[in-house]
């Protein structure tokens, strides 16, 4: 396997305190982060930037929208029943995951402003028409949390592409909200 599942005791040793801290949090080490723990750079580098992603001036239910919305375009079945269930216990509306795991229009229009501005940076690659940042704007957001969404993509972006090479396998705990593309 190109990948191992690895445990505190076989993992890098620059890996082990994430491992660690990992398994106080959820009390095992899920085998998507264990996997990761190969290239401990990349798993502290992610660890640190989604800490940082959480500092951001968008709220919970704005991050975990920008996350949702980037895992269902990514196609990380991992990450999307993760921020699925990460939604839910936000207390999020059962219509707005159900319309970002289904990639669909979201009925709350400020959410829906911010899934379509992530969308449009990601298919401009940064180049955003002024109408479509406008529109971002228009909803309430501001210059600064249209930066914050860079740094949302960027950082979920590895994420999701990284679980996706190590075939990140479903934790038992977030079998309930399973997701296939």
């Amino acid at each position: 396997m190109h990948f191992p599942t690895h445990t505190v005791d076989t993992a890098p040793p620059s890996a082990r305190r994430s491992l660690t801290a990992t398994a106080a949090q959820f009390g095992d080490v899920p085998a998507a982060v264990a996997r990761l723990a190969t290239s401990p750079e990349l798993l502290n580098g992610f660890l640190k930037l989604s800490a940082l992603f959480e500092t951001t001036t968008l709220t919970p239910l704005a991050r975990e929208t920008l996350i949702l919305t980037i895992a269902t375009r990514n196609e990380c079945h991992f990450c999307v029943a993760m921020h699925t269930a990460k939604l839910l216990k936000l207390g999020a509306p059962a219509e707005v995951v159900s319309a970002l795991r289904s990639s669909s229009a979201l009925p709350s229009p400020e959410l829906e402003a911010l899934r379509a501005f992530v969308l449009k940076v990601l298919e401009t690659t940064g180049d955003v028409p002024s109408a479509d940042l406008d529109a971002f704007l228009d909803a309430g957001f501001t210059p600064q949390q249209a930066l914050e969404v860079v740094l949302g993509i960027g950082t979920y972006t590895m994420s999701t592409f990284a679980n996706r090479l190590v075939a990140a396998p479903l934790h038992p705990s977030l079998a309930e909200h399973a997701w296939t593309a």
